[in-house]
């Protein structure tokens, strides 16, 4: 798999990954400071893998060549998408979970995570992926080819936790296309545990908090513990 990625370990031995895809025009090292500010020491070690997009023209930018995970062709909300590059980056988010699992991490101890562009692949690819996942942390994005979604989702995350935040003051994807996307995934039985903050198209203290509890409740050994 050629793509340039960062990956960082909270501690040895992981068992737990959290894959996190930035968002346009972005790359890897975007989300590193603020995935290093969640607590997540309830869980032990965790496998951070930060992989950057390739370059692209992107029609929204006059063609100018940027990382991106697909073409964006004109403002939000729009009803034209860019499918093919879409199922591209589908297929290189599928093969860094397989390397996860070939590394020894369950695909059910995986988390998917992205932010914009980064949360549009999340679910792209989470909701079609044939393993059970741990999670989708889908921040300040939508969902991509909705109408293809119900016929093309996998019966194995039919279940899989969504954690959703927006910023209500965000202007470049209107909160109102993430609330329209909660609804979708919501009436195809989807448990979305949805935020909202006064903030822009960015991430704030409260969001990592939030976060956080989320993800050890997911990941935490109270997850883990066996049913009596």
């Amino acid at each position: 798999m050629n793509i340039d990625l960062i990956e960082l370990e909270s501690a040895p031995n992981p068992n737990a990954c959290i894959i996190v895809l930035h968002g346009l025009g972005a790359d890897g090292n975007d989300f590193v400071p603020i995935c290093e500010e969640l607590d997540l020491g309830e869980i032990g070690g965790v496998r951070f893998v930060f992989p950057s997009a390739p370059e692209m023209p992107v029609t929204l930018n006059g063609g100018y060549r940027m990382r991106a995970w697909y073409d964006i062709y004109g403002p939000h909300p729009q009803p034209r998408e860019d499918e093919q590059g879409l199922r591209r980056s589908q297929a290189i988010v599928s093969a860094l979970i397989q390397r996860e699992v070939d590394r020894g991490i369950p695909a059910e101890r995986i988390v998917l995570m992205g932010f914009s562009q980064g949360c549009a692949m999340t679910l792209m690819a989470g909701l079609r992926h044939p393993q059970r996942l741990a999670g989708l942390v889908c921040l300040s994005g939508y969902l991509p080819l909705a109408s293809t979604s119900a016929a093309e989702r996998s019966a194995a995350n039919a279940d899989t936790p969504i954690f959703m935040a927006h910023g209500g003051a965000d202007g470049v994807v209107v909160i109102g296309r993430a609330q329209a996307s909660r609804e979708q995934l919501e009436t195809l039985g989807y448990q979305v545990d949805w935020h909202d903050y006064p903030i822009e198209h960015s991430v704030c203290l409260e969001e990592v908090q939030d976060l956080s509890a989320w993800l050890q409740q997911l990941l935490g050994p109270r997850a883990q513990a066996p049913v009596a």
